[in-house]
């Protein structure tokens, strides 16, 4: 497809024609669509109506801000789109007995798309399952992500799903136990805990760590116990210190 340009940790596939056929073939790879504010013409209300219909994060921004994310000819449509293939949720939550390590990772809104390489790396190595990420909210897997990940992110099954939430109350009816990272009054330490898979763990924001709504469905948390007052460990050093503890017990 022409018109492609790579700036950074985006792929941006811009123009009317190349962006069309991106919503008519493979939309669930868009993560945002741009479109220049002014335009009020059928293919923008197609546009528009498309977005809505497959769930397409859009903004209606001015030129200045389309040609700073494209240098060339964008025609006033741009699409800033991953850089993988995506699985199918329920397919990855049909096969996670099937890995050497029944454990899948989700990630919620974790912004740091090296973090999620990184992890996604350990995961790979280890033999887990899959990855789980937020349509909306979280990092972008661009080539940023699919480098710090050493390739892995290419071989490991990875599912974007709109509601964090709800994805994890299907896993839950399917038997599947769900761990969350995180510590709080009820929190276990990971080498206390009777850790059994099929498994999940999810794995929260940088900051914030995971939200009320998506805690709730964890039926453990567990943490790491430190034994120094520090800090905390990024996602990614967490996560795997986390993911090592679960290949230990489960594999």
């Amino acid at each position: 497809m022409k018109n492609r340009q790579q700036e950074d940790e985006n792929t941006i596939v811009a123009g009317r024609k190349p962006v069309q056929e991106l919503l008519l073939e493979d939309p669930k790879s868009i993560d945002m669509l741009y479109v220049q504010k002014g335009r009020q013409d059928k293919n923008f209300e197609r546009t528009i109506e498309r977005c809505k219909k497959f769930g397409i994060k859009y903004k209606i921004a001015d030129k200045p801000e389309l040609s700073r994310l494209f240098s060339g000819n964008h025609q006033g449509i741009i699409a800033k789109v991953a850089a993988l293939s995506f699985a199918d949720y329920d397919d990855l939550l049909a096969n996670i007995s099937d890995a050497p390590l029944p454990l899948i990772v989700v990630f919620d809104q974790v912004q740091d798309p090296g973090n999620v390489g990184a992890l996604a790396r350990t995961l790979y190595a280890l033999g887990g399952a899959g990855i789980v990420v937020a349509r909306h909210g979280g990092a972008f897997l661009g080539p940023g992500a699919v480098k710090a990940s050493a390739g892995a992110l290419t071989r490991l099954p990875v599912s974007r799903v709109s509601n964090i939430s709800q994805s994890l109350d299907k896993a839950l009816d399917m038997g599947i136990t769900v761990y969350g990272a995180g510590i709080a009054d009820d929190s276990n330490p990971v080498y206390e805990a009777k850790l059994q898979g099929p498994a999940i763990l999810v794995l929260g924001n940088e900051e914030k760590g995971i939200r009320l709504g998506v805690e709730k469905r964890c039926q453990e948390l567990i943490h790491i116990p430190f034994k120094r007052e520090f800090d905390s460990l990024n996602v990614a050093q967490a996560g795997a210190i986390l993911i090592s503890e679960f290949a230990r017990t489960l594999s």
